[in-house]
């Protein structure tokens, strides 16, 4: 199989493209590496750098492709609220890009890589996936266009799209973002001895999922005759912020210092993925528990060279 990873050399792309080259395949990774990273380049891709909004460029990149993996966005709330254009440039205009270049070339499937953005405040816990999509951002609106566009292709052109709705991912490859990824925040702050700022009283829940679910979770989405249509994609537990910062500083060997802040706009109170829908069409079952799963983050983030460099700096 020839796969085109957008978003290839991000956080969750990165983590695909060494699993997909780990299972044998070949892989071209398309990135503008405006928030990726050339450092997670695995040896051996096919590079091209451009915007997924640039048609021409996608369709080149697509010639000889089996399936598209799109992951390429714009993400997170802070950023679609200061930046709505770019956002919906990006993940609207950026998945119709990739739609059109399948289309063209006869890819059947293109696997987006879509959030529970797209649900906003919400009503019932779990979220399956027919909880009512009411997006409290530019982020989720966008998301859920992307979404949208993939299904109709899907009624309009035989395609067979899946859109799997991420929860709370984090993990290896997963750098400082001042937009406001949680786990990346903090543990920067507790390994640098600085004071950690939670949003609110801490007692929000969030349902967190380690990338090499996330990333297998993609795999099997791609390559399982019976995953068509959209899918939540979470481990299936919550925890409170508070909770999740206790836990990070035990696992630093640290006592933080927690600052708490009022609520950031845009961000839900409690969050819960039911994940029955892709454990049944495609046989996604979560394997890496929170803690394991910070302990091998934190791990990874204390070797990291580009984070390491840019702490250098900050000195």
């Amino acid at each position: 199989m020839k796969a085109l990873v957008t978003g290839g050399a991000g956080f969750i792309g990165s983590n695909l493209v060494a699993l997909l080259l780990n299972e044998g395949h070949e892989v071209v990774v398309l990135d503008d590496l405006s928030s990726g990273y050339s450092e997670n380049l695995e040896p051996g891709v096919e590079f091209v750098r451009c915007d997924v909004a640039d048609c021409e460029s996608v369709r080149a990149a697509a010639v000889g492709v089996d399936i598209v993996f799109h992951l390429a966005a714009s993400v997170g709330n802070a950023r679609a609220i200061e930046h709505p254009l770019r956002d919906s440039e990006v993940n609207v205009l950026g998945t119709l890009s990739v739609l059109e270049a399948a289309r063209s070339e006869g890819i059947q499937r293109v696997v987006l890589s879509s959030s529970a953005g797209i649900f906003g405040e919400l009503k019932t816990l779990p979220i399956a996936e027919d909880h009512p999509q009411d997006p409290d951002s530019p982020y989720g609106v966008s998301k859920l266009a992307a979404e949208k566009m993939c299904l109709v292709y899907n009624k309009l052109h035989g395609m067979d799209n899946v859109c799997l709705r991420y929860f709370n991912v984090y993990g290896r490859n997963q750098r400082f973002d001042a937009y406001g990824n949680v786990i990346p925040i903090f543990a920067e702050r507790m390994l640098r001895g600085q004071e950690v700022v939670v949003f609110g009283d801490g007692l929000q829940t969030r349902d967190f999922v380690n990338v090499r679910d996330v990333v297998r979770a993609n795999y099997l989405a791609g390559t399982s005759d019976a995953a068509r249509g959209a899918f939540n994609l979470g481990s299936a537990t919550r925890v409170t912020i508070n909770d999740l910062a206790s836990m990070m500083g035990e696992l630093a060997g640290v006592e933080p210092v927690f600052r708490h802040t009022a609520p950031r706009s845009g961000d839900v109170r409690d969050s819960l993925a039911a994940i029955g829908a892709a454990t049944e069409a495609f046989g996604f079952v979560p394997s890496v528990p929170l803690e394991h799963g910070l302990r091998e983050y934190m791990s990874w983030l204390r070797e990291d060279e580009v984070t390491l460099a840019r702490w250098r700096d900050a000195e």
